[in-house]
């Protein structure tokens, strides 16, 4: 009969994968990520923990001895972050992403009211998902990643015509403009897009992402690029607006997806 006092259970085998569950735990990514001043990491926990309840309060009180932009950017932010990489690594799911963005939209809405003019942006982006496709989450999920990052974004919504993206685009003059399919047979109006944009002048990176869109088709048309997944889409942008045109983002695609440069 085995004793189990005297078992070393730490030497006993485990599956493969428990040991690489627990990095990436809600709390083993904090201790990780989160802001060593507790003035922020208090504001960044609430996000990350999703207590919408919370937010105010702990905004409202870092505003006593912190900037708004400090809050915005090195709590609520980084947050946020936090919660991408939870999202990245299968720990959290569409609707911890959905309340951590209202939480962090509470928090932001509270401290940008604090600066002269409001939150200067990073630049505009319109969304879509394709002409004739109902499917938009994997849009929604992206959007809230680019408005943590500080970015302006013009969602268009599901089903958009191909006709009011080109007027879209051409009107606000975004740094880039998205699609979405999860069929194939509405992919096809991506390319659609870009040839129009392309006959009217217009030159910016067209990115196609989605379920029923790879690398390939992506750049199989003028202006595409490609996104695997959401939380690829701000440092795609961040390059951008550094200068890069559709063609570079192509070439340098997985050194940017990569964190490599």
């Amino acid at each position: 009969m085995i004793d189990y006092k005297k078992v070393d259970f730490g030497k006993i085998l485990k599956r493969y994968d428990v040991d690489a569950q627990n990095e990436t735990t809600p709390e083993a990514v904090a201790k990780k990520m989160l802001p060593a001043d507790p003035v922020l990491k208090e504001v960044a926990e609430t996000v990350l923990y999703m207590k919408f309840k919370d937010v105010g309060p702990a905004t409202t009180k870092a505003l006593q001895s912190k900037q708004p932009l400090d809050i915005i950017n090195n709590g609520l932010v980084v947050g946020m972050e936090c919660v991408a990489k939870l999202y990245a690594e299968h720990i959290y799911y569409l609707p911890e992403i959905m309340m951590a963005a209202k939480t962090m939209e509470i928090g932001i809405a509270i401290a940008e009211k604090q600066i002269p003019g409001g939150r200067e942006t990073k630049g505009t982006v319109v969304m879509h998902a394709a002409e004739g496709d109902p499917h938009d989450i994997g849009k929604n999920i992206a959007a809230v990643m680019l408005r943590s990052s500080g970015y302006t974004v013009i969602d268009m919504g599901k089903d958009v015509a191909v006709v009011d993206v080109v007027a879209k685009v051409k009107e606000v003059k975004p740094i880039m403009v998205t699609g979405t399919a999860l069929m194939t047979t509405t992919m096809t109006a991506f390319p659609r897009a870009a040839e129009k944009l392309v006959a009217d002048g217009v030159e910016l990176p067209f990115m196609a992402a989605g379920g029923a869109v790879n690398r390939d088709f992506a750049e199989s048309f003028p202006l595409g690029i490609y996104s695997e997944k959401a939380p690829q889409t701000p440092p795609i942008a961040d390059k951008i607006l550094a200068g890069y045109d559709w063609k570079r983002i192509r070439d340098e695609w997985d050194n940017i997806v990569n964190g490599e440069e």
